[in-house]
């Protein structure tokens, strides 16, 4: 018996279509001519609790950290137990299996999972990848099984990602949280390989944003003419030019209307500028690629303000109605054997209701091969594009329809001529000074007529210039001085931190890495950025106002207190990139987890020493300087104690419900401070510092007297 496992039952039951009648629905699986589908939630497997290997660590203790597992351990979801059993029997029972999961590391795994977990070695599995669900895409995996032995390295990588964040979010959590408590702050910290640092580009941002001085600077355009004809240039300071900032712009005043005077004082007879540049170049912009789900989200974004998640959720809809490709793709490139597909979807988008595609489709050249298809650049997925389904565009709500239309845009395009044009730049000598220019002729508009409302492209960059050409004359008309302000840096919207997730080589500390990490696929992966970022919404670390995202005090509690190893991105960066190369086959498993391991326990020792403030409402120790003082019930009534016991056991009297400060250091440590004890022949002052220190003095009406008790 042929046993098919599906991520989940809309994709179990739409493999099953696709399979050889009869078909006849049980309790969780579906009976085929062809064999029997199952599925599972997502994953029905997870990842122990650090009080499930060992009942000790359900508290929370300094000196129990790390906790590292020796073999890691699987539990059933409480959720899943009846499903699991379900898929479990069906195993036992099946000759051949057929792994089904989504088509990326997080697919790859949470079958596996559920293989290892049984120890499945004895029967032959296949694997089904599924890139889009409607009939055609099916059909054609199905008769294109693989080996699931063959992506190994794709499962070593997820498995990595999550033993990873495990080790970091378990202990450093627990670590910065005990710290955080140990200092009256009653707040959970969670921290995460990827979670932490996107939060710490938000912090930093704000940080940018308060700490912003404004600066004044000014621009100095002038106009010129040649053969009657207007073109506008910009002032070039040189190199030896007196009143810059250290990006060379003029910030003194008094030299800016010093320039301007010099060039349009009057004099006889009037001096021509001089064309000492002038450079014409063919340019050519190839078609733009497909959507990648990061490039989506960040398009969505722009265009319509959605967030990332909305996206996601959108384009999965879409793909569980078949209309659109598998959505979580961080792939944008095509394989060359759905190229003969090209005109059944243009033949649909033509007839979809939508005015702009179906123009667009009219026109499309179909024989035009952009760079878009490439078989090199293809993994187990690809871009994400609308499938052969036919869709009705007036059936699908606003935020479908417009998702909906960006893909089949942007797949439209690639059958549209690359766009050229002529681009322009030249430089006039005036009066001693350097004046610029730049613009563009279009050749041909190419792919960017479905483009043409994008206003993303500067006016000077479009501007028309006459046909000057190098020594060329042309006369001074006009010159004028602008007024700049500088602005702070624009807060973070959920898309625009996303883009950042992805981008993150912009970002790193050691500026040596950027390079390397120009090429790295940012952090986080295409399906979680968008919930990480909802995360910290919903667990009061961002809050968002206007669409803009804005830290919360929590937010700056953790990462003012986390050192920069953790907030900064240029580690994880450099593991997602070692988890990449992992897929590819460049590195592996257990080296990747030794250098997680190491780098984890050294930033848990440091949370012993992490600078925290003290909350409101609390007592720092008078002793030790480092904790605070928590009021505790004994034998003998209400004390206070510090939260740094048992390395700091100072204890302090109640006073209605304030410590007694006594104030009094003991002679002879010098160290802890002298606390009222009541002993069997009176009262007498005692050391904190005991049993370290066991100075005693007698009391004389409230005060310890320097006699020995």
């Amino acid at each position: 018996m042929r046993l098919y496992i599906a991520e989940k039952p809309s994709m179990g039951r739409e493999i099953a279509k696709c399979l050889p009648t009869p078909h006849r629905s049980k309790d969780g699986y579906i009976e085929t001519g062809g064999g029997i589908v199952t599925w599972g939630f997502g994953h029905i497997l997870r990842q122990a609790e650090p009080n499930e290997y060992d009942e000790k660590y359900r508290r929370w203790d300094m000196a129990d950290l790390p906790i590292i597992p020796k073999d890691w351990k699987m539990l059933v979801i409480d959720s899943c137990e009846k499903q699991f059993h379900i898929v479990k029997n069906l195993i036992e029972q099946a000759d051949e299996l057929i792994h089904a999961g989504d088509p990326d590391r997080e697919g790859q795994l949470l079958v596996d999972e559920i293989f290892d977990y049984l120890d499945v070695k004895d029967k032959p599995i296949k694997r089904l990848l599924l890139n889009a669900l409607d009939t055609v895409s099916i059909q054609t995996a199905l008769n294109d099984l693989k080996e699931n032995r063959d992506f190994l390295r794709l499962k070593q990588s997820a498995l990595g990602r999550a033993r990873a964040d495990w080790l970091i979010g378990m202990n450093l959590s627990r670590a910065y949280t005990i710290a955080a408590r140990r200092m009256g702050h009653q707040v959970t910290l969670p921290i995460g390989r990827v979670k932490t640092p996107t939060l710490a580009l938000v912090v930093r941002r704000e940080n940018e944003i308060k700490n912003f001085v404004p600066v004044d600077y000014y621009i100095l355009k002038a106009d010129f003419a040649f053969n009657g004809e207007v073109f506008t240039t910009q002032w070039k300071p040189a190199d030896t030019q007196k009143g810059l900032d250290s990006e060379d712009r003029l910030v003194d005043l008094d030299t800016a209307h010093e320039i301007l005077a010099r060039i349009t004082e009057d004099r006889e007879p009037e001096i021509p500028g001089i064309v000492t540049k002038c450079e014409r170049s063919l340019k050519k912009e190839q078609q733009r690629l497909p959507y990648s789900l990061s490039a989506l989200q960040i398009e969505a974004g722009k265009r319509f303000k959605y967030d990332p998640q909305l996206v996601l959720d959108t384009a999965q809809k879409l793909y569980e109605k078949k209309l659109t490709s598998y959505p979580r793709s961080d792939c944008d490139y095509l394989p060359e054997n759905q190229r003969d597909a090209a005109k059944i979807i243009a033949r649909n988008l033509l007839q979809c209701g939508d005015e702009k595609l179906a123009e667009w489709s009219q026109n499309a050249d179909l024989t035009i091969t952009s760079r878009a298809w490439n078989d090199k650049k293809i993994t187990a997925h690809h871009a994400i594009i609308p499938t052969q389904e036919r869709c009705n565009i007036a059936s699908l709500s606003d935020v479908e329809r417009n998702i909906y239309f960006l893909i089949a845009q942007a797949y439209l395009a690639q059958f549209y001529p690359i766009h050229t044009y002529q681009q322009t730049k030249l430089e006039v000598l005036y009066r001693d000074e350097c004046f610029t220019a730049s613009g563009r002729i279009i050749k041909q508009l190419g792919w960017k007529a479905l483009y043409t409302s994008d206003k993303s492209e500067k006016k000077e960059e479009t501007a028309v210039l006459p046909p000057v050409s190098k020594d060329s004359k042309v006369d001074f008309c006009s010159a004028k001085l602008d007024k700049k302000t500088t602005r702070p840096p624009t807060r973070f919207t959920a898309a625009t931190l996303l883009a950042a997730m992805k981008e993150i080589h912009r970002y790193v500390k050691n500026q040596d890495l950027k390079k390397k990490l120009k090429d790295v696929c940012g952090i986080g992966t295409e399906a979680t950025r968008a919930t990480m970022i909802n995360e910290l919404l919903t667990r009061g670390f961002l809050k968002e106002e206007k669409k803009f995202l804005i830290p919360t005090p929590n937010a700056y509690l953790l990462i003012e207190a986390l050192p920069d190893e953790i907030t900064y991105p240029d580690a994880t960066a450099i593991w997602e990139n070692a988890l990449h190369s992992m897929k590819e086959g460049k590195s592996d498993l257990d080296s990747f987890l030794d250098t997680q391991i190491k780098f984890m326990t050294e930033i848990c020792q440091k949370a012993e020493t992490a600078k925290l403030p003290t909350s409101e409402d609390t007592y720092r120790c008078p002793q030790c300087k480092k904790g605070i003082l928590k009021k505790r019930s004994g034998r003998n009534g209400d004390f206070w104690g510090c939260s740094r016991y048992p390395s700091c056991n100072l204890t302090l009297d109640d006073d209605g419900g304030k410590p007694k400060k006594t104030g009094f250091l003991c002679k002879q440590c010098k160290q802890g401070i002298l606390r009222l004890i009541r002993g069997k022949n009176g009262s007498f002052w005692g050391c904190s510092n005991y049993p370290s220190c066991t100075a005693t003095y007698n009391d004389e009406n409230g005060r310890p007297v320097l006699s020995r008790y």
